[in-house]
């Protein structure tokens, strides 16, 4: 079965990923991308209040995590 960009089994992550940041890389088995991508929206969502910076910090990377998800291909 052809594992890589495009496949069903990404598109589910990416799916992961745009509800819950880091979801994506979970399902995948990449453990610290999926901390990394979770803790860094979660604590810039939670920090909008200060600025509008975090935010904004926080959803590029909420996209960076959904398009990871969609295109990783594992080493072969």
């Amino acid at each position: 079965m052809a594992e890589g960009r495009g496949s069903a089994g990404n598109v589910i992550a990416a799916l992961a990923s745009f509800f819950i940041p880091g979801l994506g890389q979970l399902i995948q088995g990449r453990i610290l991308p999926a901390l990394l991508f979770f803790g860094i929206p979660v604590v810039g969502y939670a920090l909008w209040f200060l600025l509008f910076i975090p935010a904004v910090i926080a959803a590029l990377v909420h996209l960076w995590a959904i398009i990871d998800a969609a295109i990783w291909k594992p080493a072969s």
